[in-house]
């Protein structure tokens, strides 16, 4: 995959503005269907279309440079949040004591996301909490007021009947920032040099039209957070239905993985693509690009944000934080563990 991933990382920011493409990574070649051994570009599209209806710039070319390419249809990617719907409370949504992950929690402004795991911090080796950003501390850029250090963190989140205060099950550690994508440079330099390169792509049939970013704009790499507890024996590390984690391990394409997650409790699926780099609507309004993304079989539903992601030896591979009715996009768990400070128990 080495050549793969040298191609991703040279064309990736081209190939993310064809339009209809929401991601790209590496996997293997499916054909009618079936998985091949042929290694392959896999490019990720909202949903596949006809060349007609895309024009000759946006149509995905066959091979990058003598590699294969794979377009898989994965749906509008999005935030693995609760719809603001009720749903009939079960154990999983409920007030847990010791709590563990594969429950309901969430920040005190959040609706609620999944109790991904519990893990110690790498300097003070105290338990905390992990699961996203977006759940545990509301999707904050760290320059806004969407959350502070030290803020409540309940359990069952809000949306599942969580309150302040009595079903606080600890506060705020630390988190990564989630930075937004930001909008195509208004620079009139900048709009000149586009256009000429744009009309030399044209002659040279280039398949892609160049855009420049503003030089803030930068891919996140996790959606992360940790919660400090309130009491150490108020949780508990057995992840629900699975049990203890017996260590780490790296993803690989074909991998067969299971996470247990407050919506749709234990589900399983298969790695379809890594290294991917993807772009994720984050609200109604805004998008943010994440790179070294892991691409997975859909396995999770709004919800699911937060719930850790095992192999079949019950070992951590990722971070499921993403998703759509045709895929999973999940967060390489020791991408996580290095932001975060964090080791498994």
């Amino acid at each position: 995959m080495d050549k793969i991933n040298e191609l991703i990382q040279k064309y990736r920011n081209k190939i993310m503005q064809i339009k209809n493409v929401v991601g790209v990574g590496c996997g293997y070649k499916e054909t009618n269907g079936k998985n091949t051994d042929k290694k392959a570009m896999v490019i990720l599209v909202k949903e596949k279309l006809d060349k007609d209806e895309l024009g000759r710039r946006h149509v995905i070319p066959e091979e990058v440079e003598e590699v294969v390419t794979d377009v898989v249809e994965v749906g509008d990617l999005e935030l693995h949040s609760p719809r603001q719907t009720r749903r009939g409370r079960v154990s999983r949504t409920a007030r847990v004591r010791p709590a563990q992950p594969g429950v309901s929690i969430g920040h005190y402004k959040v609706s609620a996301g999944t109790f991904g795991a519990v893990v110690k911090d790498s300097k003070t080796k105290e338990p905390l909490i992990l699961s996203n950003n977006h759940v545990l501390a509301n999707l904050t850029s760290g320059h806004d007021d969407r959350s502070e250090i030290g803020d409540p963190v309940l359990q069952p989140g809000r949306h599942d009947g969580g309150e302040e205060g009595k079903d606080t099950i600890g506060h705020l550690e630390r988190f990564v920032p989630i930075k937004r994508k930001s909008a195509t440079s208004s620079c009139l330099i900048a709009q000149g040099f586009e256009n000429i390169l744009n009309g030399i792509a044209e002659l040279v049939k280039f398949p892609y039209q160049i855009r420049f970013l503003r030089n803030s704009e930068k891919a996140n790499i996790v959606d992360c957070a940790v919660a400090k507890p309130v009491d150490p024996d108020k949780i508990v590390d057995k992840v629900l239905q699975l049990g203890r984690i017996e260590g780490v391990v790296e993803p690989e394409v074909g991998m067969r993985i299971v996470k247990s997650g407050r919506t749709s409790g234990i589900t399983r699926a298969k790695i379809k693509a890594i290294n991917a780099t993807v772009e994720v609507n984050v609200s109604a309004a805004e998008r943010a690009v994440f790179d070294d993304q892991i691409i997975a079989e859909p396995f999770s539903k709004p919800g699911d944000s937060g719930s850790l992601v095992l192999d079949t030896n019950n070992r951590a591979v990722g971070l499921l934080f993403a998703g759509s009715s045709k895929s999973t996009i999940c967060n390489r768990i020791t991408n996580v563990m290095d932001k975060l400070g964090v080791e498994m128990l």
